[in-house]
């Protein structure tokens, strides 16, 4: 059987598992940590998430991962046909990844261990955010979904890109990015209201206080 390697409080994990509940393919979750002896055995670079195939190939990369589930799970498939409109999901993961998910993570020690973040580098996330925001506008259509009628990997990439900036957005910046986008909020309320993203909503609450602990030995 296939094995996700990660944990729950993982974004990044949590986006290939939710495809993997998706596309309905069995799958085992190792609990595992970046930078653990036990990560670095499937996974060179220490990082989340990882996965272990059926026939015992390594992989990582949340887009390498997503993308070897589509070529060799094709059934229930989360790209579209169309090679255009195929490209166009890949371009809204892209814009959620580098412009609203990776910028937002600058402001994450003032959320979790309340370390001063200098203006200048509050100043350079909103203005990468600001570009993120810009691209959904431009690029997405919530009709309902990301990208048109039927779900896809850009509805799963932003659904947990937008967690963090959602953490730190209002009381760092002062800016509620959700409230930004025409239809992201109902987007949003959408995409949680269904049984997978409650099911890793809660393996994530429940996953938190023990990640929290591996934070918290790190810095000792």
């Amino acid at each position: 059987m296939l094995t996700l390697h990660g944990f729950a409080y993982s974004n990044y994990h949590n986006i290939v598992k939710h495809a993997l509940m998706h596309k309905g393919i069995p799958f085992e979750e190792h609990i595992v940590y970046p930078g653990t002896p036990e990560l670095l055995a499937v996974n060179p670079a220490g990082k989340v998430p990882a996965m272990t195939t059926e026939d015992g190939l390594s992989l990582a990369e949340s887009s390498v991962l997503v993308d070897y589930l589509e070529d060799a799970y094709p059934a229930t498939p989360l790209y579209p046909a169309d090679p255009g409109a195929r490209a166009r999901v890949r371009q809204l993961m892209k814009v959620a990844e580098l412009y609203l998910d990776l910028p937002s993570r600058r402001l994450l020690p003032a959320v979790l261990a309340n370390v001063a973040v200098d203006q200048a580098v509050k100043d350079e996330v909103r203005m990468t955010l600001e570009r993120g925001v810009r691209s959904l506008k431009e690029l997405a259509s919530f009709s309902p979904y990301a990208a048109g009628a039927d779900i896809s990997l850009a509805d799963i990439y932003l659904r947990y890109a937008l967690a963090i900036p959602k953490m730190v957005g209002p009381g760092q910046l002062g800016w509620d990015i959700v409230a930004e986008v025409d239809g992201l909020a109902d987007w949003d309320a959408m995409m949680a209201d269904s049984e997978i993203a409650r099911k890793v909503d809660a393996d994530m609450r429940e996953n938190t206080a023990d990640f929290m602990a591996y934070i918290a030995s790190r810095r000792s």
